[in-house]
């Protein structure tokens, strides 16, 4: 019998996880074809998260909870899911707050059967998604998709199947600053995709303020992308060519009236504060990558599991 491994992270979703876990084995009882087993990565909640897996765990043996040593991220977590699924023929991902709705595990594992190797869903809308966070999304899946050559669709989500052929690929990638997601677009392998319409929250907050989310989207673009670093250098180039032709017609112009129509040290004030202002951006998106490529030298472990309840060692 082949087996399916449900990794879903956790993070302050204690109120979540019984209706979640409900619902779960409520759609997996009725695909008895497979071994299924559900794998919670506890991302270091500060709420009765743990506790709650724990007590899931002591009632079934396919509930295994992972408990990581502090918070790591969603990206993290999932990353240290994926790699205790080492016995799986697939494997699905699912948040925890009740917007991925598990009814849709049989289409996803349908589509799998049917020889996909990646699953992907596409969430159409979401009820009382802030109109800032659609919009946000919207420019951010565009920009990447012209900048980093990845085959990224807009509003898709961490809801989706990988078979075991991914996750092995997947196993490869070393970098400490990733994007779960982008990781696997990045793979390539034989995509389908089911749309789906997202309920709001069902409880607690959301997991991922705009300052993460910003800060996500800025790691995604510097480690799939060159393309803030070319555009630097393009700055530079039309800014030099600008300021060239300027100077040309302001020397042509005193010469032709033999007067200044601004004063020289007002031009210069001026060009020179545009090109400090470029100067420095150019450093800090530099400093970006040089920070990055710090992270990865040093070469820290990704995670750090604290328990595993129900896993070997």
């Amino acid at each position: 019998m082949k087996k399916i491994s449900v990794i879903i992270p956790v993070y302050r979703e204690a109120k979540n996880l019984p209706t979640l876990y409900e619902r779960l084995t409520a759609v997996t009882s009725d695909i008895p074809r497979y071994s299924w087993e559900y794998v919670f990565v506890n991302d270091g909640s500060p709420d009765d998260s743990l506790a709650v897996l724990t007590s899931l765990a002591k009632k079934d043996k396919q509930c295994k909870v992972i408990d990581l040593s502090r918070n790591f991220g969603k990206e993290i977590a999932m990353t240290a899911g994926v790699h205790e699924a080492k016995g799986a023929d697939a494997v699905i991902c699912i948040d925890a707050d009740l917007q991925h709705p598990p009814e849709l595990v049989p289409e996803l594992v349908s589509h799998w059967e049917r020889g996909a190797e990646i699953v992907v869903t596409i969430r159409k809308k979401i009820d009382q998604q802030p109109p800032l966070r659609r919009l946000g999304s919207h420019i951010y899946y565009w920009l990447m998709s012209k900048i980093s050559g990845l085959d990224m669709v807009s509003q898709t989500t961490d809801f989706r199947l990988y078979d075991k052929k991914v996750l092995q690929a997947f196993r490869l990638a070393t970098e400490r600053e990733r994007m779960f997601r982008g990781i696997m677009d990045w793979l390539g392998f034989r995509k389908a995709y089911v749309e789906f319409s997202a309920d709001a929250r069902n409880d607690g907050d959301v997991g991922y303020s705009y300052r993460k989310l910003v800060k996500l989207a800025v790691g995604s673009i510097t480690s799939f992308s060159l393309w803030p670093l070319r555009l630097t250098g393009y700055l530079g180039i039309v800014i030099t060519t600008i300021s060239g032709l300027l100077l040309a017609w302001m020397l042509l112009n005193y010469l032709l009236h033999s007067s200044w129509v601004y004063t020289p040290l007002a031009m210069v004030v001026v060009a020179n504060t545009f090109l400090i202002g470029i100067v420095l951006m150019a450093i800090g998106l530099v400093a970006l990558y040089v920070g990055n490529i710090h992270t990865e030298v040093i070469n820290r472990p990704l995670y750090i599991v604290r328990e595993r309840i129900n896993l070997d060692s």
